[in-house]
């Protein structure tokens, strides 16, 4: 499969953004897909994940409740909605897939990455 990130930009603190990851290839819809993000010579953070159906989910502690992570099979899109962005938000996220029907999203090793989308949030 490939994955093709998009919708970063330059957003003030408070503010919202919607990440979208396409998913394009044999079988897309029964990949876990998740999102990463990293700073510059700063190690990858895994920020969360959804399984194939849409039904499960899995955030790291500092996204909770403001982050929102879904999918539409329909169109081959997983979505990360990011709410009340704050300036520790700023990295570039990346999505990432492997084909698996675990519910142990926290332990995924992912084997298809997309490209960056950059996210500032700065006032």
């Amino acid at each position: 499969v490939q994955l093709q990130a998009s919708g970063g930009g330059l957003v003030q603190p408070g503010d919202s953004l919607r990440l979208s990851c396409v998913v394009s290839g044999r079988s897309s819809a029964n990949y876990v897909v998740g999102w990463f993000r990293q700073l510059p010579d700063k190690e990858r953070i895994y920020v969360s994940a959804i399984n194939f159906n849409g039904r499960y989910s899995w955030y790291t502690e500092s996204v909770k409740g403001r982050f929102t992570i879904s999918r539409d099979n329909t169109v081959n899109t997983v979505y990360l909605e990011m709410n009340n962005l704050q300036p520790d938000d700023t990295a570039v996220y990346y999505c990432a897939a492997a084909r698996t029907m675990t519910l142990d999203l926290e332990s995924i090793r992912y084997d298809h990455w997309g490209q960056g989308t950059q996210v500032t949030v700065s006032s």
